[in-house]
């Protein structure tokens, strides 16, 4: 066993540090916390000579936070990610289901948007100082189940939908949903991070992997809230195909030339309210399933302290609140995380895009209410399988023409918007358009999440933090012009905010590129390296605590 100081962090494979035997089990032997740097000058990088482990001493019995894991622990570990994706599965099943639905049923007055905007308004405010507060107070799995306990009043308020019960219920979503969503990006990364250790893998590699099991799971949410709602209505009066009892100047209102502001879409009943019977229904099923979901996490997923959690935010947990609230206020000023504002601007934008406009100005216009479920259902089943294959497809083609591939698909899909005209009698056409949306999203929420999750591994909650933050503007922003845009302007304004978006992800890649080649070039020349040596150490944000407090010996 490697020493490094007493609080150094030592997998040992093999017997451990207390024994040099011979083991037919393999032990990792886990000693996590923070590196002792007066140790370093025992271990030169560049030097092949492999010193033997020093004789135990009683500062290696020291509470330090030692954890032996067996080599089992990958198990347990990919059972505690696929916890965390089923819980967030069964949540979303009822907040996607219910938020699909707002345009069209509480279309009165913008009810409907105007509730789904307060949500990601919160979440902006929410991600700048909850977050990172909140997780080294309760930890991230007791921030995960009370977070997730936010989303019942949004949807007991569909009993009683007006301005002053939905609204701030969609508030308490949003404060609850930035501490969900950083924290399970937190475990996701820690995990994954011990994961690749255990395995010898490559720490990205592994991280975009769960990542995109995560999103699997999560987006399969879109077809279970979405059948949900459709086999409720389908039962019910909207069973009946109203579409052809509309005149054709209403159908022709529909797709790119819809217009909320002209009102001319009250002469068409697919948009009319079903009755509350049936939405009353729904809103108890989705209820029963956020309970669900908050007792999975609590009783199925272990505490990330397993993983070295106290010992990471130990040193954290001494700063004040004060400085705890501006570690994601301080992450703007990294050139990387600016870069990645637009484009994690436009994955909210284009998210808000295919449940509220895309369900509304086509799906409800042209082939009514009752359709919307089976149309998202398309949308949800794509995305999920997708995500599942760029998750493992990252690994043999790399990240850059995955994303080149999505940003050149909703490009295409926005022009083809433009100018088709949604007709009634060729359904099928929706559900193609819906599906391909759901290729697009998923090469954004798998390969965008997994590049944070790679340039800011050292500050992962602030990172996460940031993600939310600007995925939220982009929904509030889409939700605020949406009653005040017609389709066609949308459709533009989604056009420029991709492209803009794009532009600043490729310059992050070149950047990535050329550290990535400086660091080799480095590491190759002796003269080099030995000149690097004498410089003051960076913090490297593509490098965590566990990349440098955790070795891997095989004795």
């Amino acid at each position: 066993m490697k020493a490094q100081g007493e609080h150094g962090m030592t997998v040992a494979h093999g017997g451990g540090g207390e024994d040099h035997r011979p083991d037919k089990d393999s032990v990792y032997t886990v000693k996590t916390g923070f590196r002792n740097d007066a140790y370093q000058h025992e271990r030169d990088p560049s030097d092949d000579i492999v010193k033997p482990p020093p004789l135990p001493t009683e500062d290696d019995s020291y509470a330090s936070g030692k954890v032996k894991l067996s080599r089992n622990e990958k198990w347990r570990i990919l059972k505690n990610v696929a916890a965390v994706s089923a819980a967030f599965m069964v949540q979303f099943t009822a907040f996607q289901g219910t938020a699909n639905l707002q345009s069209s049923i509480n279309a009165a007055d913008g009810l409907g948007t105007v509730s789904l905007s307060s949500i990601y308004a919160a979440l902006v405010v929410s991600c700048i100082f909850v977050p990172t507060f909140l997780i080294k107070r309760l930890t991230v799995k007791w921030t995960l189940c009370l977070s997730m306990m936010c989303y019942a009043p949004y949807i007991a308020a569909q009993f009683y939908p007006k301005f002053y019960t939905l609204v701030p219920a969609g508030v308490i979503v949003g404060l609850g949903a930035a501490p969900m969503w950083t924290s399970k990006a937190t475990y996701l990364t820690q995990a994954g991070s011990v994961y690749a250790k255990l395995t010898d893998q490559a720490v990205d590699g592994i991280i975009v992997r769960f990542f995109g099991f995560f999103f699997l799971a999560w987006q399969t949410a879109e077809l279970w809230g979405n059948l949900i709602s459709s086999l409720v209505f389908s039962s019910g009066v909207h069973s009946g195909n109203t579409s052809k009892e509309n005149s054709s100047s209403a159908v022709l209102a529909c797709g790119a030339n819809f217009c909320v502001i002209g009102g001319g879409h009250h002469d068409n009943r697919n948009l009319h309210r079903p009755p509350d019977s049936e939405i009353y229904e729904i809103s108890a099923i989705y209820l029963a399933c956020v309970v669900v979901a908050v007792l999975m996490v609590a009783l199925l997923v272990d505490p990330l302290s397993r993983y070295g959690e106290k010992q990471r935010t130990s040193e954290a947990n001494k700063l004040s609140g004060i400085q705890l609230l501006s570690a994601t206020a301080y992450q703007l000023k990294k050139p990387n995380q600016q870069l990645l504002i637009p484009i994690t601007l436009w994955i909210g934008m284009e998210q808000a895009f295919i449940g509220a406009d895309y369900t509304q100005a086509y799906v409800s216009c042209a082939l009514g209410i009752r359709s919307i479920g089976y149309v998202m259902i398309c949308f949800g089943v794509v995305n999920a399988v997708c995500s599942l294959l760029f998750g493992s497809a990252m690994k043999y083609i790399g990240r850059f023409p995955i994303l080149v591939m999505g940003a050149a698909l909703h490009l295409g899909l926005i022009v083809w918007l433009l100018i088709w005209r949604p007709n009634p009698e060729s359904p099928s056409v929706f559900f193609v358009i819906s599906g391909l949306w759901g290729v697009g999203d998923a090469v954004w929420q798998t390969q965008v999440n997994g590049l944070y999750g790679v340039l800011f591994r050292r500050n992962k909650e602030a990172a996460f933090s940031n993600y939310r933050l600007w995925e939220s503007a982009g929904f509030v922003v889409a939700y605020a012009y949406s009653t005040h845009l017609c389709a066609r302007m949308k459709l533009y304004v989604l056009m420029v905010a991709l492209l803009v978006g794009v532009a600043g992800y490729i310059i992050v890649e070149i950047l990535h590129k050329r550290k990535a080649l400086r660091l080799k070039a480095i590491a190759e020349n002796p003269v080099e390296a030995a000149e690097a040596a004498k410089q003051p150490q960076e913090e490297d944000d593509e490098k965590d605590d566990i990349d440098d407090d955790l070795i891997i010996t095989h004795l």
